[in-house]
């Protein structure tokens, strides 16, 4: 496959913040970018050179990115996978829809995590009412999550017993569900791999993550494990790309277990939240790689410049009033990058944007990340 080369047009699915820094990483690079996006107000719209403002399945608005562009990807996996499989008839498309739909259902990317040889933790598929009728006890206490569109700690019910289970699914609407047990973590952790081909594989440095009300809070890197048990993350990151013929940024969340080992929770087919540091942290960031895997390039070298902590800026940092955070503590210290995403309108859980702090060792960039966050 021949590689794409600047000045060549690229084309992405949503204009989200991701969309947004996916579009800087290829304009920097020399290429151009085509955003379909049906927000008039989309992020990416501010930095590419043509905005389809319509719905990710409009026929035409499709037609158009197959015609134009000479490679395509995603920010997001709810996009229209059926939409992927039509456009990769006409251009190059990364990820494909078939890995795009793997990650769009928790039953399916579970069944697929486990044919890869890699654990999970233990879940009960339920798609019909008749499969919670069962023996719940090997799953509770567990977490009840929808089967589809489930992101940032939505569609998820944690529950004790089997009575609670039964109710939450009929909560829920009675729509696909996997019942999950809750395990004894120590943390949670991150890979993300870039692969291009079998031959052509880089993983970035473990991150570790903690959350706040089910969305990414903050992002630690290194991961304060093991050398040994970071490797293994690595490595497991690369045998699901491999085993899904992957092609581009896969994101893969892993849960530390208080035994020192390590269960994959969920993976995302595109750059991820947790990644965000590599935009200041890293040789190449995870943006740069989105680019490079979709254009057949190498990826990346992936080395660490310098141990870093990343923090989400959601909504709730604003005033109630509008008005924005007190960016002056964040602006003075010369160790610090702020990066705001561009949204209009900023309202609880939604993430604005996020900074990175860049410090001699992961623990005291934690306590500068945490002591400003105090402040804005």
């Amino acid at each position: 496959m021949a590689a794409i080369l600047p000045p060549a047009m690229l084309g992405i699915l949503g204009g989200g913040q991701l969309g947004s820094m996916f579009t800087v990483a290829a304009k920097t690079m020399g290429y151009r970018v085509t955003v379909l996006d049906p927000d008039a107000n989309a992020p990416a719209a501010r930095f590419a050179d043509v905005h389809l403002c319509a719905p990710y399945n409009d026929a035409e608005a499709l037609k158009t990115l197959a015609e134009t562009c000479a490679a395509v990807t995603t920010e997001f996996e709810n996009v229209n996978a059926d939409a992927m499989r039509t456009l990769a008839q006409k251009t190059r498309v990364s990820p494909s829809g078939d890995c795009v739909a793997i990650a769009q259902d928790r039953i399916v990317e579970k069944g697929w995590i486990n044919k890869a040889g890699l654990p999970t933790a233990p879940y009960l598929a339920i798609e019909s009412v008749e499969e919670i009728q069962v023996d719940l006890t090997p799953y509770l206490p567990g977490i009840l999550k929808t089967a589809r569109l489930g992101y940032d700690g939505k569609g998820q019910v944690r529950v004790k017993t089997a009575d609670e289970a039964r109710a939450a699914y009929a909560d829920l609407g009675g729509q696909a569900c996997v019942l999950e047990k809750m395990l004894d973590l120590q943390l949670e952790v991150s890979a993300i791999v870039t692969r291009t081909s079998p031959a052509q594989v880089a993983v970035f440095p473990v991150a570790e993550n903690r959350h706040a009300g089910g969305i990414l809070d903050v992002s630690i890197v290194p991961a304060r494990i093991a050398p040994a048990l970071a490797a293994q993350a690595q490595q497991m990151a690369k045998t699901l790309a491999e085993a899904l013929d992957y092609v581009g940024v896969l994101a893969v969340e892993f849960f530390v277990l208080a035994d020192d080992t390590l269960v994959v929770n969920e993976i995302a087919p595109r750059p991820h939240n947790s990644g965000h540091y590599t935009l200041d942290a890293c040789l190449t960031d995870q943006f740069q790689q989105q680019v490079r895997a979709m254009c057949d390039l190498l990826p990346g070298r992936t080395d660490l410049l310098s141990p870093a902590v990343m923090v989400n800026l959601l909504g709730d940092s604003w005033r109630e009033d509008g008005g924005e955070p007190n960016w002056a503590v964040l602006a003075e210290a010369p160790n610090v990058h702020l990066h705001l995403y561009g949204k209009q309108q900023a309202r609880a859980g939604r993430k604005m944007g996020h900074y990175t702090v860049l410090s001699a060792d992961a623990d005291a960039a934690l306590e500068q990340a945490e002591a400003l966050k105090d402040t804005l």
